[in-house]
């Protein structure tokens, strides 16, 4: 079986909660049938009791664990260790690095057999890299029995493809990434808008409000605030305006490679020069410096009243409270788009029946699964007692109770993957949500999870060199005036080529086509 046969038949059932029906005018339908199945088997969700006192059993152990210094992400597991420590004895040393660093600085301590590092808070695209030569503990028979992780609880797509490789466990999911458009709805409201169907639709607002007041303090605000910084992330950006160009047919279809020959998509083609294009555009309605601006950035511009719309994770919707944002920002699906690429001749048609059978009013949404969420993953040449403490030091972290108050936090860059975290508002409540905020921003996020032509990540061999290496390169590049499109495009397909090349073109096929659930 394919490593990723399940994920085709998860799309739907994901995580569709009998405790969340209201439907948010915000999020778009998906094209999903419903499931009545998996209602049924998803309204079982987890309660969040504590976790139960181990006393000393990991005392005198000590783990070190490498993540990501955001300040976000590693944020949860700083604050978090030392109550577990108190809970069993055991101590868990954070040591947090840049983005651009985690890959390299993971990849060469188990590689050269220095092993520093007795488990990782990392990219779960990057187990294609660590999984092959040994590098990771194969957690399958302790999820399955773990009462404080509650492995069931965990959302289908994210068990199935932020967790699991070639068919076994190797990480433990600590949060839930897709990308989304945000939207400031009082502004949309007063003026009788709607939420952004395309890319089209999101310049029109755009461009509506640049240069307006947008928060009282009688300065000219922007219409969009996207994150461009070389780096720092962005390139998943380009990817998430692409997608619903590139990929029509549904998820098994893929948005980067053809599923044929290897091909890249991100080459020389119609979409992708629209894509270029309108990535570019976006920068004309933002911040004069938003090409040196990360998520942080945005992110704080957009809470504080100055963007019109924006495009991110699920961080937004849980940093309004208490800023000038709250209850005044929507979410939605990401925008689509009315026409889509004809892979034959590069040319893009017309979306009907036959080129977007999962379009909805004429428009491809391919909502995208960026990244996928941070998840823990532990050193398979570390000492057991080391091994032993780590993993219950990260299934800790998941456990509904920890984790059911994470996702509800801005500043720990979690967002909601459990089924519980969707089923019980009350957490989000209290985390200053109202519960029409609650229910617009959870509603936007099942929305994309179960859209049949959802978008999954790049998880194959080299993913890192083939995204953060040369596609962050090539559009940097291009948003500073430095390439033109034809180069740009030239450059991610000459780049990715080489790559694959290298890693052998039939292996990295045949790992491409798995990841998507194709059967060969």
């Amino acid at each position: 079986m394919s490593r990723y046969r399940l994920v085709a038949a998860a799309i739907i059932p994901i995580l569709v909660l009998t405790a969340c029906n209201a439907a948010s005018p915000s999020a778009v339908p998906s094209s999903a049938a419903p499931s009545t199945e998996a209602s049924a088997s998803a309204s079982a969700s987890a309660e969040a009791t504590p976790a139960a006192s181990q006393g000393d059993k990991f005392k005198g152990v000590s783990v070190n664990l490498l993540t990501f210094n955001g300040p976000q992400v590693a944020e949860p597991l700083q604050r978090r260790a030392p109550d577990w420590e108190q809970l069993t004895g055991g101590h868990v040393n954070v040591v947090a690095v840049g983005f651009q660093t985690i890959y390299d600085k993971a990849i060469l301590d188990a590689s050269t057999g220095t092993n520093s590092f007795d488990g990782y808070v990392f990219d779960p695209q990057w187990l294609g890299d660590f999984v092959g030569p040994g590098y990771l503990l194969d957690l399958s028979d302790r999820v399955k029995g773990d009462t404080q992780l509650q492995w069931d609880d965990i959302g289908p797509f994210f068990r199935d493809f932020n967790a699991t490789y070639n068919g076994k466990v190797y990480t433990i999911p600590l949060d839930g990434d897709f990308h989304m458009v945000y939207y400031r709805s009082d502004l949309l409201q007063k003026d009788g808008l709607k939420p952004p169907a395309t890319w089209d639709d999101y310049m029109t607002i755009a461009t509506k409000y640049n240069g307006q007041d947008l928060n009282g303090d009688n300065e000219p605000d922007y219409g969009s605030c996207i994150a461009k910084k070389k780096g720092a992330q962005s390139y998943w950006w380009i990817i998430s305006i692409a997608a619903g160009l590139l990929q029509g047919k549904g998820t098994n279809e893929g948005a980067f490679f053809d599923t044929g020959n290897m091909n890249p998509l991100f080459g020389q083609n119609d979409a992708m020069n629209k894509a270029l294009d309108m990535y570019a555009k976006t920068a004309t309605v933002g911040p004069p410096d938003e090409l040196n601006m990360d998520v942080g950035g945005t992110r704080g511009l957009f809470t504080t009243g100055r963007c019109a719309l924006s495009m991110d994770w699920g961080d937004i919707g849980t940093l309004t409270p208490g800023t000038y944002a709250q209850d005044k920002t929507g979410a939605t699906i990401t925008p689509g788009w009315k026409e889509v690429l004809d892979r034959s001749s590069g040319k893009l048609v017309p979306c009907d029946a036959n080129t977007c059978p999962n379009a909805v009013d004429g428009v491809n949404y391919a909502p995208f699964a960026s990244f996928g969420g941070w998840s823990g993953a532990i050193n398979a040449a570390s000492p057991k007692a080391n091994q032993d403490a780590l993993y219950d030091f990260l299934s800790y972290m998941s456990a509904p109770a920890q984790s059911g108050i994470d996702v509800t936090l801005g500043k720990t860059g979690y967002n909601p993957y459990r089924t519980s975290h969707f089923s019980d508002t009350k957490p989000w409540l209290d985390a200053g949500l109202s519960q029409g905020a609650a229910d617009n921003y959870l509603g936007a996020i099942k929305s994309s999870l179960q859209n049949t032509n959802m978008v999954l990540d790049m998880r194959i061999p080299l993913t890192k060199r083939y995204q953060q290496d040369v596609l962050d390169t090539a559009v940097s590049q291009y948003l500073a005036g430095e390439l033109d499109a034809a180069a740009a495009e030239q450059a991610i397909a000459d780049g990715w080529n080489a790559i694959t090349d290298e890693a052998g073109k039939d292996a990295q096929l045949a790992a491409y086509v798995a990841s998507l659930g194709v059967q060969r």
